[in-house]
């Protein structure tokens, strides 16, 4: 089943070259796939759907190893260096403000994943006002990661990811201090 996944998701790719995912339909993908409109849907319940696993796949790895000891900054550098990769996948997803879009995606899953490690570091739930600052931090990390590609990358990962660092509130970074990711 994967395999499958990731053949659709690479004709979502040769699609994306020619048209803004928007503009792109099933049928495009499954032509470009050589698979049926049912395979495609056996998967996916949409082409967003389809788009936001992939997304997930990417990002999976920088997540997994940010959690595993390294810090903050470190899965910054991977996922930026990821979505270089993969910028035109990137750029054609982030351009779109649709239902179910990719920006809406990233913020879910970064937020997830910061509030889990915090849990899982703790052992406590983070409290309201830090879930709060977690949701302003995570909306603007996103707008400047995505600012930082439909722009032409001029800062390098590293200098990326040290900004968003030096942009963290100070309560949240006291908090990854203490935890030893920060």
């Amino acid at each position: 089943m994967p395999e499958i996944k990731y053949r659709l998701a690479e004709a979502m790719k040769t699609c994306m070259k020619t048209s803004a995912p928007e503009n792109i339909t099933v049928t495009q993908i499954v032509e470009v796939c050589g698979v049926s409109r049912q395979s495609f849907y056996r998967n996916f319940i949409d082409k967003y759907d389809l788009v936001n696993w992939y997304f997930d796949r990417l990002l999976e790895q920088s997540f997994k190893e940010m959690g595993e000891g390294e810090t903050i900054r470190d899965g910054l550098i991977k996922k930026f260096q990821y979505i270089k990769k993969e910028r035109l996948f990137f750029t054609a997803g982030f351009k779109g403000d649709e239902q179910n879009n990719l920006k809406e995606h990233d913020f879910f899953m970064i937020y997830e994943f910061y509030c889990t490690l915090l849990r899982e570091k703790t052992g406590d739930q983070p409290d309201r006002h830090t879930r709060k600052l977690l949701e302003m931090y995570c909306q603007a990390s996103i707008y400047m990661t995505v600012q930082w590609l439909m722009k032409g990358m001029k800062e390098t990962e590293e200098e990326l990811a040290d900004l968003m660092i030096d942009a963290m509130p100070l309560s949240l970074a006291e908090q990854f201090t203490k935890i030893n990711i920060l």
